[in-house]
């Protein structure tokens, strides 16, 4: 046997293998694994655009469905509302939310619920071609500098920052962040014609 699997591209030694046919032949091998995918891959199959699977990603996601008929319907369902997202067909999603609430998982029932309750928000956004998404950039934007800024520098400085505009230079922009940061650190320096004395040691 261990001649047989080596030549099918067994790598390991010849005692590993009398090792585990002594454990088969007693009942104490431990049994075999199941390859079951992570539930962050089975999702990433379900979200991608079925053309962009593979044939083994393909194959192994209709595995998957044929074990578990609610992940079949929350495919199917998912699907469906990737379709809407991507094509902004918002008014198609009334009749998503009806088959949703009908016989879809729970946690995409409650999806469904709280879809429902700001339809009208909902189906404008994935109707009209505006969205919010240049303001929460800027918002996102303004965050992460103030937390990279905090306890370091002034509020001029991040003023500056907030305020540049991107066709602005690397060198505008160097100069005028130098320029504040030596206002801020003279600011704190002691004044002119002062002097700091030195006290000896062991004196209070």
């Amino acid at each position: 046997m261990f001649l047989e699997i080596q030549a099918r591209g067994y790598r390991g030694s010849r005692q590993v293998v009398r090792k585990h046919l002594a454990a088969l032949r007693a009942g104490t091998a431990e049994p075999v694994r199941a390859d079951t995918p992570s539930p962050r891959k089975i999702t990433s199959w379900i979200m991608r655009p079925r053309e962009t699977l593979t044939e083994s990603q393909d194959e192994r996601l209709l595995q998957v469905r044929l074990a578990c008929p609610d992940i079949t319907r929350a495919c199917d369902l998912a699907r469906a509302f990737a379709d809407l997202v991507r094509q902004q067909r918002g008014y198609l999603l009334l009749e998503w939310i009806r088959q949703a609430e009908q016989d879809a998982p729970k946690p995409m029932k409650g999806f469904a619920g709280f879809l429902r309750q700001d339809l009208d928000a909902v189906t404008a956004g994935l109707t009209l071609p505006w969205s919010s998404g240049v303001a929460e950039g800027h918002v996102n934007r303004v965050k992460t500098l103030k937390r990279a800024m905090y306890g370091r520098a002034s509020f001029e400085l991040l003023r500056v920052r907030i305020l540049t505009q991107p066709s602005s230079t690397k060198e505008d922009f160097r100069r005028s962040t130098v320029d504040l940061a030596g206002r801020s650190r003279s600011g704190r320096r002691s004044e002119p014609g002062r002097r700091r004395t030195r006290r000896p040691p062991g004196t209070c």
